[in-house]
């Protein structure tokens, strides 16, 4: 691991659709990958929510009764942004 790189979890390439919601507002998204910490998911720059943001995300179209998971804006790049998973223990 690179002095740069401070991921703590592998990251595995998974191509998905996902719903996200933050408030009023969902959006259906697809994902770059996924780690035990969290998931990439790909959106157009006006759809990007600042840093600290927490939304829901549930996948879709891989079983009917997915669960909905909390996450939070942990990082922003230009194809999207990076969610890490919170309240998993629950």
């Amino acid at each position: 691991m690179s002095s740069k790189d401070k991921r703590r979890h592998i990251r595995t390439p998974l191509a998905c659709r996902i719903k996200v919601t933050h408030g009023s507002e969902e959006m259906i998204v697809k994902t770059r990958d996924i780690s035990d910490g969290g998931v990439f998911v790909v959106l157009e720059p006006d759809q990007v929510p600042p840093v600290g943001t927490q939304v829901t995300g549930q996948v879709q179209g891989l079983m009917d009764d997915a669960p909905i998971l909390e996450m939070e804006v942990v990082r922003v790049e230009p194809e999207g942004v990076g969610l890490r998973f919170i309240n998993l223990d629950d």
